[in-house]
């Protein structure tokens, strides 16, 4: 017979206030997202004279219709797709060999290599160098602009590196001794193990590009090139009337219910995706900061 465990006043109390803050939290951090939502789908009186809260008055349309027929907001959707894709895949390769390298204590020089990674976390050449960096080696109006200069991100590779370290060394042994090469226990061994801290790096990447715009903004001339995130950046601005790729803007009333809706709308088209992707890795992003933050 197992034998109940007595539920203290201090733990009652615990859980009560536990309770208490983290609904605030979750009231905090959703109220913010339902008020834009619910913008997005209210008419400009009701946005401008603050008569939204978390449900749309006035309901209406008109604001997603000027966005979605704009051409210049897919051609920049899609280019976010790409970039963040393609950068997300260059930064989990690196990462994953860097820390994996850095995870071995007999490798010499390991502590100068831990070193310069959590150098570049303090000091930085600049946006200077890094702007003339970039340009010289012709990476200008190019995916490479984003991807290589943001392809490490050292709090992620300790994170990496601390987990790996935790996997038990008699693995790699055992598959050293049958043969297999450092990439063979690396690919065969190694990286089954760590699909938990593999998942967790790939959202943090992921939602890192997909929210970058100053890197498309600095580095890309042609709105052409432009991730979705900088068409976001200029309607904020307050560049909404030249945002829309040269499509007409509806005239009169119409035009200004759009114009007070458009902003909320693109918010919501822009984190729409990372919002559904989360969901289907929640459970490896939880197990896989664990993981990674406390060394077994």
């Amino acid at each position: 017979m197992v034998k109940r465990q007595k539920v203290t006043r201090g733990y009652r109390i615990f859980q009560v206030v536990n309770a208490v803050v983290l609904t605030g939290v979750v009231v905090v951090t959703l109220y913010p997202f339902l008020n834009i939502v619910a913008r997005s789908f209210s008419d400009q009186a009701n946005v401008v004279a603050g008569k939204v809260n978390l449900l749309p008055k006035g309901f209406n349309l008109n604001a997603y219709e000027e966005v979605l027929s704009d051409s210049l907001f897919w051609t920049n959707y899609r280019n976010t797709l790409f970039y963040t894709f393609t950068a997300t895949v260059i930064a989990i390769v690196l990462t994953t060999c860097y820390a994996y390298v850095l995870s071995k204590p007999q490798l010499k020089g390991r502590g100068i290599l831990v070193g310069v990674a959590v150098f570049t976390m303090f000091f930085s050449g600049g946006l200077i160098p890094n702007y003339i960096l970039v340009t010289s080696l012709g990476l200008k109006n190019s995916v490479w602009a984003i991807a290589l200069p943001n392809a490490i991100s050292v709090f992620n590779l300790l994170v990496m590196k601390a987990f790996f370290e935790s996997l038990p060394s008699e693995l790699e042994e055992a598959a050293s001794v049958d043969g297999l090469s450092t990439y063979g226990i690396l690919w065969r061994i190694v990286l089954p193990l760590s699909k938990a801290i593999v998942a967790t790096m790939v959202l943090f990447y992921a939602v890192s590009f997909w929210n970058s715009w100053f890197s498309a903004f600095l580095y890309m001339d042609k709105q052409e090139l432009w991730p979705v995130t900088v068409y976001l950046r200029n309607l904020i601005a307050g560049a909404t009337s030249t945002a829309f790729g040269g499509n007409a803007v509806t005239e009169g009333a119409e035009a200004l219910q759009v114009g007070a809706t458009v902003k909320a709308v693109a918010i919501v088209l822009t984190t729409l995706p990372i919002l559904l992707v989360y969901p289907f890795i929640q459970r490896y992003f939880v197990s896989g900061v664990m993981l990674g933050a406390v060394k077994g």
